[in-house]
């Protein structure tokens, strides 16, 4: 089970994101000179300037090296931090913007009338 949801002060959920990344082989020699917890020390210095917080910071095995789970408070906030990371040249990055069963619950209550391609 994740970890329950932080109410902002009007009673709004705080958007989560789960921010994935991928190094570069020169991304990979800075991991290597410095190490996992500066890694991690970075990230969080930069989410939390911005005002936000990291929930989870984990790396992996595969095609991706690093999951990020974090509260943002925003969309814009979210999409600057994938411009600054992305624009290094060391780390390819995609953000996925998390829901909580409740927003989803609410989603399912908005009828959009959608008809698809050729219907």
């Amino acid at each position: 089970m994740g970890a329950p949801q932080v109410r902002a002060e009007r009673g709004a959920t705080v958007p989560r994101y789960m921010v994935i990344a991928s190094y570069t082989a020169q991304g990979e020699q800075g991991l290597l000179a410095k190490g996992g917890s500066a890694r991690r020390a970075s990230v969080t210095e930069m989410i939390e300037k911005l005002g936000g917080r990291v929930e989870t910071f984990d790396f992996a095995f595969g095609e991706d090296d690093v999951f990020v789970t974090c509260e943002l408070p925003d969309n814009v906030t979210a999409a600057a931090i994938g411009l600054a990371v992305g624009a290094s040249g060391l780390v390819a990055v995609r953000t996925i913007v998390l829901l909580t069963p409740e927003e989803i619950d609410a989603a399912a209550q908005k009828h959009a009338d959608y008809h698809g391609p050729g219907q």
